[in-house]
């Protein structure tokens, strides 16, 4: 399993990038291999505004349909159309080709209270 060293994580298995006021979101590494096969995934549109620990859209694999949770709080400005019409992406290259959105924090302060890399990785060989 690959965990990024740079990325933070949450305990629902999305990783988030942070440049400046920017957040880059998608799944993790862990979470695409337990999915499986991608086949679908939901995107919220542009201008949405989601909120920390809330929905924000669908992966559906071979073997489950699952929520994806929105680690930080702000505006979806970017998402990644490309997954729209090949969803494998997430399963070929997770944590670059494979991210879901970008979203403007609205509350950088969220950041604090997600795991780095060694945390995650805890965490993953609890669950």
């Amino acid at each position: 399993m690959d965990f990024p060293e740079e990325l933070k994580y949450t305990e629902e298995h999305e990783w988030i990038l942070v440049e400046d006021d920017i957040a880059t979101v998608g799944i993790t590494d862990f979470a695409q291999d337990q999915l499986g096969d991608v086949v679908f995934v939901e995107l919220p549109e542009v201008g949405d505004n989601v909120e920390a620990g809330e929905t924000f859209g669908v992966v559906e694999s071979v073997k489950a349909v699952s929520d994806v949770y929105a680690p930080v709080s702000g505006e979806v400005i970017e998402i990644n159309e490309d997954l729209l019409d090949e969803p494998e992406t997430i399963n070929n290259s997770p944590y670059d080709a494979g991210w879901m959105v970008k979203i403007k924090l609205s509350a950088p302060e969220l950041l604090e209270g997600l795991m780095d890399v060694s945390s995650y990785q805890e965490f993953v060989e609890k669950d």
